[in-house]
């Protein structure tokens, strides 16, 4: 089965996804190191209660946001791209569609990155091996390893693969991590008493904790539709909302929450990677984990693929996919990724206010073709997106107490609303 133009709505026959395809594609996608680095940063600036609390109410807002959007794409069967386009006009849209390609190929270096460098640790001390060309020949394995799967059916490898033998893997790996830290804090001095009621330094509020857990379901936005728009629809109309929210939620909630659990029982001088690492089994139960990384890799890879094949029709998706491979896999041996991740964060500030619009102006509307064909910009929108960037910005300079992204989402959201029509 080929995978469906970017430009127009997919056909019927092409819906096939269920609830349990969404929700198992996006809880792979929920996991990750980087997440798990995430939740690290909550402590000690927070305590274990206000941490917990604020991963699971930011995890909610941000995988419903998420949720949300995918419904989107699902009702119209629509890309993301599409999605920009029904909103912001033909021509406008090329901008956003353009930052999203970019960002997406500079998260796809930088997934490589993580498994490199995860790797790389993993096969220092199993081996002793710390030769100068090692993190270059790791890179070039799992470039070659992305490369293969951009060639192949986006269907069959969400279905198949994901669905059946990598998430219970990586669901066995969680659970053994959890054991562990578990253990490592009942016997510790004051066991899980102490834990429950540690208290944090006061350095984050817990508005602001919400809104960095808030980052990564948000930081999907600008592709769940490019999958979401293979859900069934009939009796199926709302699964991909229910799947995308439950898979995430749950995904972001416990790897968030292994953050805070690894962090608050490791030395202060010894880093995620190495903690899990010294953990019973944890050099296996970081491999798979490292491994699941690859679909986020192919994930943002396929992604950037459907959104040049909005720009450049001619060139088929799975084409596409394979030069944005080879391109991450450049930038990954040649740029210093750590370097460019704050770049990467203010790139992706950009689509909180921009699906704030489209949420607000699509999600009562039946029909799209009015807002797809009859204008190359649609001030109101565009102008709107432009001022939810600045609230976001303003508030991380001037009011960083309260978060950027609910505010900038709100103010999007309810502008937004006002000119719906």
């Amino acid at each position: 089965m080929t995978t469906a133009s970017a430009s127009s709505a997919i056909l019927n026959s092409e819906r096939i996804f269920t609830l349990r395809d969404h929700a198992s594609l996006w809880f792979s996608l929920g996991v990750g190191l980087l997440v798990m680095q995430m939740g690290a940063y909550l402590v000690p600036a927070l305590g274990t209660r206000s941490a917990l609390l604020a991963i699971v109410v930011g995890s909610v807002l941000g995988s419903a946001l998420l949720a949300w959007v995918a419904q989107l794409g699902c009702n119209h069967g629509l890309s993301s791209a599409g999605l920009m386009q029904a909103t912001y006009g033909r021509g406008f849209a090329k901008l956003p569609v353009v930052l999203n390609i970019i960002q997406l190929l500079g998260w796809t270096a930088f997934e490589l990155v993580i498994m490199r460098d995860g790797f790389a640790a993993i096969i220092s001390q199993t081996t002793g091996l710390n030769a100068a060309w090692l993190p270059f020949a790791v890179t070039a394995f799992f470039g070659g390893l992305l490369f293969l799967l951009a060639s192949s059916s986006m269907i069959q490898l969400v279905r198949r693969v994901i669905g059946h033998y990598a998430l219970p893997l990586v669901v066995l790996s969680l659970i053994w991590l959890s054991v562990q830290f578990i253990l490592r804090v009942v016997q510790a001095d004051g066991g899980l008493s102490a834990f429950w009621h540690r208290t944090g330094t006061g350095e984050m509020s817990t508005l602001a904790a919400i809104d960095l857990v808030i980052a990564m379901p948000v930081s999907w936005l600008p592709l769940v539709a490019d999958y979401a728009r293979y859900g069934k629809l009939g009796t199926h109309r709302t699964s991909a909302f229910k799947g995308t929210w439950l898979g995430y939620a749950i995904a972001n909630i416990w790897c968030y929450g292994l953050g805070v659990l690894v962090v608050s029982t490791t030395a202060p001088d010894v880093g995620l990677v190495s903690a899990i690492l010294l953990a019973q089994f944890g050099l296996i139960a970081l491999g798979l984990i490292l491994v699941d990384e690859m679909d986020n890799a192919y994930g943002d890879v396929h992604s950037g693929a459907v959104s040049l094949n909005h720009l450049f029709t001619n060139i088929h998706i799975a084409t596409w996919g394979k030069y944005l491979a080879i391109v991450a896999v450049l930038c990954a041996m040649l740029l210093d990724m750590h370097g460019l991740e704050p770049f990467l964060l203010m790139l992706s500030s950009v689509f909180v206010p921009l699906y704030g619009v489209i949420i607000a102006r699509l999600s009562f509307k039946t029909k799209l073709n009015e807002y797809t064909n009859a204008h190359a910009i649609h001030m109101p929108s565009a102008v709107i997106w432009l001022i939810g960037i600045a609230v976001f910005h303003l508030c991380s300079h001037y009011a960083p107490q309260f978060g950027s992204a609910i505010p900038s989402l709100l103010v999007s959201l309810g502008l937004g609303w006002l000119v719906r029509k």
